[in-house]
């Protein structure tokens, strides 16, 4: 059986099993807590603005859905940013894209700090997003999922008067099905094809990603987004594993029955995406491949980062609106 990239999150079958999230609080107007008080005993801390800060990562797709619905929704006051660099080395995500390689609002140098500051035994891999208390340096959240949902329907009182509604109750139970299958066949399914260390596991995950894609393709073939004709939360989880399809999991991931540019539906459906505001001025291309090609040394040992594809069709038109 091959190495695994990650040997703690691989089964005895060669398959890809991610980790659970460890830190699990929520920001809510329901928290019994004063403000600047800590959590309640529910786990739940006070909704203040400009008190919690996320960390992302531009190359990282989880990360990089949380910036997209805190852009969305208007709250760029309310929730600081902070990114780490790309290239994560054994120390994990490290904030030498600032000065003196300090995150200037927590003063850390690896995100790491603020782990081992919420919970002295962790000994998980550190992962973005995270979202930190500026007050005491601790971690709230990195259940990436419930994240960005909280931030449509905890956070709406420091909503941007005209915010999309990216969780529309009505909805909840389609998209919430929805929702699992892209991440199970889709968001993860990239993942459990490239840090597969068996054949087996990597067909598998394989043949559920594609057969995915094309159930997706031919759902969006009469329908401009996932949901109908607004932007949800369940487009924005499906568009950030979409834009690092052909630059990343296609080669790097083997995950290449077709390109994602060879898929007509769900190639302009992403650049439908990417040309709206909110979505296309997030990414980056470069940090994208510089993290997936440089970091995982199992699957790439010469660390060689390819110079394509080209990405100028990403701006072409896309004639689904």
């Amino acid at each position: 059986m091959a190495p695994a990239q990650f040997s703690a999150e691989t089964s005895g079958g060669g398959a890809f099993v991610r980790q659970p999230n460890r830190f699990t609080g929520r920001v809510t107007p329901h928290s019994t807590s004063p403000p600047g008080g800590g959590p309640d005993e529910q786990d739940r801390w006070p909704l203040e603005s400009g008190r919690y800060r996320l960390i992302w990562c531009r190359a990282c797709p989880w990360a990089h859905r949380a910036l997209i619905v805190r852009n969305l929704l208007g709250l760029r006051e309310a929730v600081s940013l902070g990114t780490v660099d790309p290239i994560r080395d054994e120390r994990g995500w490290r904030f030498t894209l600032d000065q003196d390689g300090f995150d200037p609002v927590l003063g850390i140098g690896f995100l790491s700090e603020a782990y081992l500051a919420t919970d002295a035994d962790y000994t998980g891999r550190v992962t973005v997003p995270a979202l930190v208390d500026t007050l005491t340096g601790r971690v709230v959240t990195n259940d990436y999922p419930q994240l960005t949902l909280d931030l449509s329907t905890q956070w709406q009182r420091l909503h941007a008067p005209d915010a999309p509604d990216l969780y529309p109750v009505e909805l909840r139970p389609e998209m919430d099905a929805l929702m699992a299958e892209i991440h199970r066949d889709v968001n993860n399914g990239v993942y459990r094809c490239g840090f597969a260390t068996s054949q087996q596991a990597y067909d598998e995950a394989f043949e559920a990603l594609f057969a995915r894609l094309d159930a997706l393709a031919q759902r969006l073939a009469g329908r401009r987004y996932l949901m109908g004709d607004s932007i949800t939360e369940a487009d924005v989880r499906l568009f950030t594993t979409l834009v690092r399809f052909d630059v990343a999991y296609h080669g790097h991931f083997k995950c290449n029955r077709h390109k994602l540019t060879e898929l007509p539906v769900l190639w302009a459906y992403a650049r439908d995406l990417f040309q709206t505001p909110g979505f296309g001025e997030t990414v980056d291309f470069d940090h994208i491949k510089r993290h997936y090609y440089a970091t995982h040394r199992e699957i790439n040992p010469t660390g060689i980062v390819p110079l394509g594809p080209d990405l100028h069709g990403w701006t072409t038109p896309h004639g689904r609106g």
